[in-house]
């Protein structure tokens, strides 16, 4: 605890590394850096680095893993071995697991699984370098690299943290903030605004936990923004990454129809399937009393 600051806010309201308290890091986005993914993002916020990268929709193999009316969204977050100082073990840990587990629970609102039964869709984030927050860092980046693939989503999604220190909320902790902190609050959002993933490492009053989610909504609406410049410097024009009311009735009458094929018991098996209309009364009253002939004999 020796290399604990002594304050992390000056007089000026200024945070160590310069920054207001409710001030990002400045963030740089890179989009399709890995030809062999389907879809691939690089991104850098603050001293954080993080490479996603998505591979699918294909095949979810073993077979019983599948889902039979949606794909299987399976995130997997690791941190490098030399992304800290520290050098860490390599392979997962119950901390990645966990991340991992909440990361692909965080993008099952905005995916359109439905449209891609019995499959998986992988999302690999690779954290080359740590400094505080790499949890929303690498959904930032899995976020991008999802749009990049193609993969239909509802939206975006986006997030940040929020902690206290000194007394004070802190929007995007640094490492120092991260670690001397009395609070850590990590969030991600949609664009409309709905949370998708929220954890919490020590206390916070009702009040606080109010102020901050405010701060970190206002937070990942700036990060968002970011997302949709990137897409558009590498897509063209970002009123396309825009829903409007329209797109969505559309989606949601897509999602219905594949719902209602999917219960239709006429997909399953042959009863369900009329006879043509044009057939010929004699002929269909012939084949009638065949069939009657047959049973006949058989007895």
């Amino acid at each position: 605890m020796s290399d604990k600051p002594d304050k992390f806010i000056d007089d000026n309201g200024l945070r160590l590394d310069g920054r207001r308290v409710d001030e990002i890091r400045p963030m740089k986005i890179d989009i399709g850096v890995l030809s062999r993914a389907d879809g691939s993002c690089y991104l850098e916020w603050g001293k954080n680095k993080v490479l996603a990268a998505v591979y699918g929709p294909r095949t979810l193999h073993p077979r019983r893993k599948q889902i039979p009316d949606a794909a299987l969204i399976r995130y997997r977050y690791n941190m490098a071995s030399f992304s800290v100082e520290d050098r860490i073990r390599p392979g997962p840990s119950r901390r990645s697991v966990e991340i991992s587990k909440v990361s692909a629970e965080a993008f099952e609102p905005v995916v359109l699984t439905k449209f891609y039964p019995n499959t998986v869709i992988d999302i690999f984030t690779e954290i080359i370098q740590a400094d505080a927050g790499t949890r929303t860092a690498a959904i930032n980046a899995a976020s991008i690299a999802l749009a990049d693939a193609g993969i239909p989503m509802k939206g975006l999604v986006s997030a940040c943290a929020v902690g206290k220190v000194d007394g004070q909320l802190v929007l995007d902790l640094n490492k120092d903030e991260d670690n001397f902190g009395a609070a850590d609050l990590p969030v991600a959002m949609t664009q409309d605004g709905e949370i998708t993933l929220i954890q919490m490492d020590g206390n916070l009053t009702q009040e606080e936990f109010k102020e901050a989610i405010e701060m970190v909504r206002a937070g990942c609406m700036e990060i968002l923004e970011i997302q949709k410049k990137a897409l558009y410097t590498k897509f063209g024009d970002d009123s396309s990454f825009d829903l409007t009311e329209e797109d969505l009735s559309d989606i949601q009458a897509d999602e219905q129809l594949i719902d209602e094929d999917a219960d239709n018991p006429a997909n399953e098996d042959d009863e369900g399937i009329d006879e043509p209309e044009d057939i010929d009364p004699d002929e269909k009253k012939i084949n009638e009393e065949e069939e009657l002939d047959g049973e006949s004999d058989e007895q």
